[in-house]
């Protein structure tokens, strides 16, 4: 499916801050502790061979 519904939130990191925020489908993209707005997703710590 190309459209793809976000039931768990995701975890995020702002580039200012480092603070970790739980972001949903339909949060504003935008830290809650310092407001910045550009934010990385967290690298996942499963094993890819």
């Amino acid at each position: 499916h190309k459209y793809v519904d976000f039931v768990h939130p995701i975890q995020m990191r702002p580039g200012q801050c480092h603070t970790e925020n739980e972001i949903k489908a339909r949060d504003p993209i935008r830290c809650r502790e310092c407001g910045y707005r550009i934010i990385y997703k967290k690298r996942t710590k499963r094993c890819i061979l």
